[in-house]
């Protein structure tokens, strides 16, 4: 179920454990991403999670609105 949460508590989650998933478009991605995060563009989300993501770890996933 997602939930929304602060930056404080998304840095706490990834320093325990949790997959950080960047939803950008893979070019936008390489520009604006964070350090440590995985490019699970949001169109292709559903199909790369179960190939790409950990499911015994919790996800934390974001993107940049900067329009």
């Amino acid at each position: 179920m997602p939930t929304s949460i602060e930056r404080e508590e998304a840095r706490s989650l990834v320093d325990a454990g949790a997959q950080l998933v960047d939803v950008l478009p893979r070019e936008e991605f390489e520009e604006l991403h964070l350090a440590g995060a995985l490019s699970v563009p949001l169109r292709e989300l559903d199909e790369l999670a179960r190939s790409e993501l950990d499911p015994e770890r919790a996800v934390v996933t974001y993107c940049n609105d900067h329009y």
